[in-house]
């Protein structure tokens, strides 16, 4: 079984072709601060060939929802350093999500201040989760030139305190509407800078972000998630394929890890000219390994991997209930059943006591 087969990024064997997705679960504390009961929920999870961890905020300035972790502040970083140990002391593989969310958040949550973006344009037709119950988006803050090379830093530091933290490397979250995919995008990018109104212009952001964290971690640290076809957080372009495929070919000539591509989960009726194989589509651009993303359980991952693009499947809920994922492949066995009640915020219950196998 592929899935089964150790896989190399860069200089580092997994144990197998299968990753944990990156997946908020909102159960740090109210200064960003993991506990040891996160550091438990990851360590049960360590025989994924990678981990990939929840999208953490860089900075103050990235917070958008409530009880979500940081990566820049001491007490963060300790934190953290006892769930790669743990990790790492059980064999796995582990990389920090590094998160951003623009304008994919809300003031009350912010000490007041309101979200930032590409542009001021604010979401429609959706609401956002916060400590204050559900609220309708707000329009964000333009961010200025200044503001935007300081987020640029601010990705760097944070992959400082990655490593720091013990993490294999960093993954940027360029997906499912959050500040670089605000970027990326026509319907929330508005500006007429050199940070938009062409694809060039649209794309430099993300590139930007992605030297910086290079020059930082170093060849083979360093991944990028992907939504070309989700259209979630009000993320539209008119050629998903004309804006992304440049950026793709450029990322092609930075020395990454990997790749990370999320096939669209949302239904594309509405959207004829997008693709409808996002792995396809724009794996197939891409020079570094590619790991498969949204949707896929045993056999679909494990076809998707004969296919001979993508090396690496991530798995999402699946693994949420079943932290014993690559055994319960392995023997074929039936899998515990989510809690979807539980997928965000509490404690242990739906995070830490889904059952293993027994011997």
């Amino acid at each position: 079984m592929k899935l089964l087969e150790k896989v190399t990024i860069g200089n580092k064997t997994l144990n197998n072709a299968i990753a944990m997705a990156p997946m908020t679960r909102s159960r740090a504390d109210a200064e960003g601060v993991v506990s040891d009961l996160t550091l438990l929920y990851y360590t049960q999870r360590a025989s994924a060939g990678l981990i990939i961890t929840e999208a953490v905020n860089i900075s103050a300035q990235a917070l958008g929802s409530p009880l979500t972790p940081g990566l820049y502040t001491k007490e963060q970083i300790n934190a953290w350093k006892k769930v790669t140990k743990s990790v790492h002391d059980d064999g796995g593989a582990i990389y920090a999500q590094l998160w951003h969310t623009g304008r994919v958040g809300h003031s009350v949550d912010r000490n007041g201040k309101l979200p930032v973006a590409p542009s001021a344009v604010g979401i429609k037709g959706q609401q956002h989760f916060t400590s204050q119950g559900m609220k309708d988006y707000e329009t964000p803050q333009e961010l200025t030139i200044a503001d935007i090379k300081q987020i640029v830093k601010d990705y760097g530091q944070a992959a400082r305190n990655a490593l720091e933290a013990g993490f294999d490397g960093v993954e940027l979250h360029a997906a499912f509407g959050y500040l670089p995919n605000q970027f990326l995008s026509e319907s929330a990018n508005h500006r007429t800078d050199e940070y938009g109104g062409s694809i060039e212009n649209r794309n430099r952001f993300v590139l930007q972000v992605m030297q910086e964290l290079v020059n930082v971690c170093g060849n083979d640290k360093v991944g990028i998630k992907l939504s070309p076809t989700v259209y979630y957080n009000n993320i539209e372009n008119s050629d998903p394929v004309a804006q992304f495929k440049p950026l793709i070919e450029a990322l092609n000539d930075l020395p990454l890890a990997y790749i990370h591509l999320m096939n669209g989960v949302l239904p594309l009726n509405n959207h004829p000219h997008y693709p409808e194989n996002a792995v396809e589509t724009f794996g197939s651009i891409s020079k570094h390994l590619v790991i498969a993303n949204a949707g896929f359980d045993k056999d679909s991952g494990e076809a998707e991997l004969k296919k001979g693009i993508a090396q690496i499947i991530s798995y999402g809920s699946l693994f949420i209930a079943n932290p014993d994922l690559p055994k319960r492949f392995e023997l074929d066995a039936a899998f515990n059943t989510l809690d979807h009640s539980t997928m965000y915020g509490g404690g242990e219950k739906g995070y830490t006591d889904y059952p293993f196998l027994k011997a």
